[in-house]
């Protein structure tokens, strides 16, 4: 029998050849809650969907899987502020995929937060999952909201509320939210304690990413900075390039990128720039993360580090590095900037920093990319241990966690590393077809319900 003659290789568009055509954005259907002509981060997704599809053979067929979420919940979050009126915010929850688990993503505090962004953010959960091999699907929240602007009662009240609205679909074991832009431990807790109320019992594994002493893992801080550091320093070995005295550069100075500039610090390397929300500071001769910390910390700038010079925002991308780190939020290297970057590894610390044209362009200059979906799973992957600690009521030493979290990230680096010499590709796409292939495979074998 041809392929053309087995039913389980029939274009899927043939079986509805009665419903009238979708518009399409390449060979996707476009939902009809997105905007065509502005599809905004979740079009980065989809182009990467589209770049892997002749890699998968057999599986292509299942494909639409990928590219559609399983389930978008939005809701309003209301809240009495502190001067006695009413606020209302946009709230969102999406899950992507749960063939291989339930939904595991972050939810993040921010002004400019979208359902495209929310999209895109738990696709990436997805694949970055998959490519570790988490026995997880992509999970992922938000809120409309800058957080600069409530109070600590105030943030309080929306996510209790957030979290109530979503309790529909979150659960130990349906969907794990986790911190993300903007939230923290004490979110978590907030998140924890709201759902545990809800459902009548303390419900620990909820969430991950809390507070130590409600459940919360060691190393749990460090986790996606050091799992950063981790695929950076693998990628360094396979490059040639020393660890030792290596020229860093960090485009973010929060969470990941704090972490990931003090372990490459540790290791030796030589922070040359950073840059965050106030500004961006250089020095040929090094920054010692830590007093740039302390600096932020005392002044509420990173600016006026002694030692350093301060650089056009702009002029960050023209920072004569070894290693760049972004570390920020989506988008930031594009056709504009991608041209001016000196670095031989970029390590992406940050979800959807690399627009694909940029990432067309970086490979043609020679420039390897670690892609977000391997360089940033450190935190998943501590989450996950949280996860199973919590189910078992028995806690690691974060000596046993940094092990098995290195051990992880160096052999998933390793083992996609092969895939992308064998296939000659980059290696996100590498990435990308290991990570597809594996929840195709499982959404093969599950088939369809009815």
């Amino acid at each position: 029998m041809t392929a053309t003659q087995d039913p389980s290789h029939q274009d899927p568009g043939q079986q509805n050849s009665g419903h009238q055509p979708q518009k399409k954005y390449g060979a996707h259907d476009i939902p009809s809650y997105l905007d065509p002509n502005n599809l905004g981060p979740y079009e980065i997704y989809l182009e990467q969907v589209e770049r892997v599809t002749p890699y998968l053979g057999k599986l292509a067929y299942w494909v639409e899987t990928l590219k559609r979420p399983k389930r978008i919940l939005v809701v309003d979050v209301p809240i009495h502020l502190d001067d006695g009126t009413v606020a209302h915010f946009e709230g969102y929850r999406v899950q992507h995929n749960t063939s291989r688990g339930p939904a595991k993503g972050g939810v993040r505090f921010h002004q400019d937060v979208t359902l495209s962004e929310v999209m895109a953010l738990s696709a990436w959960m997805t694949i970055k999952n998959a490519a570790v091999n988490l026995p997880y699907g992509g999970g992922k929240g938000g809120i409309r909201i800058d957080p600069r602007k409530y109070s600590t009662g105030e943030l309080e009240r929306l996510t209790r509320r957030y979290t109530t609205e979503i309790g529909l679909i979150i659960g130990p074991e349906k969907d794990i939210p986790a911190p993300d832009v903007n939230t923290n431990p004490q979110t978590m807790a907030w998140m924890m304690d709201t759902y545990s109320m809800n459902v009548g019992r303390t419900a620990t594994g909820v969430v991950t990413g809390k507070p130590v002493s409600l459940g919360g893992s060691l190393g749990r801080a460090d986790a996606t900075g050091r799992g950063v550091f981790v695929a950076g320093a693998e990628a360094l070995k396979k490059l040639g390039m020393p660890l030792q005295g290596a020229r860093v550069a960090v485009q973010g100075f929060g969470n990941v990128g704090e972490a990931a500039s003090r372990i490459f610090h540790e290791h030796g390397a030589r922070i040359v720039a950073i840059q965050d929300v106030s500004g961006t500071i250089h020095s040929a001769a090094g920054i010692d993360p830590a007093a740039a910390l302390e600096h932020l910390r005392r002044t509420g700038s990173i600016l006026g580090l002694p030692g350093t010079e301060e650089l056009k925002r702009d002029e960050f991308w023209d920072v004569d590095c070894d290693v760049l780190i972004p570390a920020a939020l989506e988008k930031q290297i594009t056709l504009e900037n991608a041209g001016r970057i000196r670095a031989k590894l970029i390590v992406e610390g940050a979800n959807g920093p690399t627009i694909p044209a940029a990432d067309d362009l970086l490979a043609e200059r020679g420039v390897t990319v670690v892609p977000d979906v391997l360089a940033n799973a450190g935190g998943v992957t501590v989450s996950y241990f949280e996860w199973v600690q919590d189910f078992s009521s028995f806690f690691w030493t974060e000596d046993e966690i940094n092990k098995r979290l290195d051990r992880i990230m160096s052999e998933a680096f390793v083992s996609l590393w092969d895939v992308k010499e064998r296939h000659g590709v980059t290696l996100r796409t590498a990435v990308y077809i290991v990570a597809c292939t594996r929840v195709l495979e499982a959404r093969a074998l599950r088939g369809l319900y009815p």
